[in-house]
């Protein structure tokens, strides 16, 4: 298969030896020095690993091009609906995720559990901790915010979350940013009687760069709009 890498910065370098690992060709890599849309028209299928800014147009471009595509960049989701309405309407193939590992995809599923079981017991008080490199330019991470998103869903007692929050009905994320730190997410649930926590630690860069891939597998030859979820059977 031939597969389109959009960015090649950290990411970028992670997926492309995976790629000829497992048999595809690599289109590119398309950087904003060295795009071509072209280029891109030959794919079967991108990946998009670049920074906020640069996303949308690049996600737009893609399904315009009609290449189904990946996109880890996170810190562009307030586009998000326009990208899936586009994906809908031209029938292409689109999939975005916070976070491609498969343990935290499965970790996920464990937050929500949780944070389901936590609900009837308002003497805990629930926090969302995240600790990654230096070099990462969105903060909270998308991660975080997913795991947040799900808390609140099962927690009456949250409405929204915030970086530093301390009104009631905010629930609080904390984002660490420190040297060599692939991602850390914690979730806290605290009392005056006892501590319930569960976190999740990747050791390196390289089981999201797979799970990129798989998924890039996953979507090339379907139309829509998919998630993580569909890609491993969580549904």
């Amino acid at each position: 298969m031939k597969i389109a890498l959009i960015g090649y910065g950290r990411m970028g370098k992670e997926i492309e030896p995976i790629l000829e690992e497992r048999g595809h060709t690599l289109v590119g890599p398309l950087t904003r020095e060295r795009f071509s849309e072209e280029l891109l028209k030959k794919a079967d299928v991108a990946i998009e690993f670049t920074v906020p800014a640069a996303a949308y147009q690049n996600l737009k471009g893609c399904i315009e091009a009609g290449v189904p595509v990946v996109s880890g960049t996170t810190g562009w989701l307030d586009r998000y609906s326009d990208v899936a309405q586009l994906a809908e309407q031209k029938q292409v193939g689109f999939l975005y995720a916070s976070n491609f590992s498969l343990g935290v995809n499965l970790f996920f599923e464990l937050n929500k559990k949780l944070a389901t079981l936590m609900d009837p017991y308002p003497e805990y008080k629930v926090e969302v901790e995240e600790i990654h490199h230096t070099k990462k330019l969105d903060a909270p991470s998308g991660t975080a915010i997913t795991l947040a998103g799900q808390v609140i869903e099962q927690l009456d007692r949250k409405k929204k979350w915030a970086l530093g929050a301390d009104a009631e009905d905010t629930l609080n994320i904390t984002a660490r940013r420190e040297p060599n730190v692939p991602g850390t997410h914690r979730i806290r649930y605290h009392s005056s009687i006892d501590d319930i926590e569960i976190s999740h630690t990747a050791h390196k860069r390289r089981g999201f760069a797979l799970g990129a891939v798989i998924a890039a597998e996953y979507i090339a030859g379907k139309s829509g709009v998919f998630t993580m979820k569909d890609v491993l059977n969580l549904n």
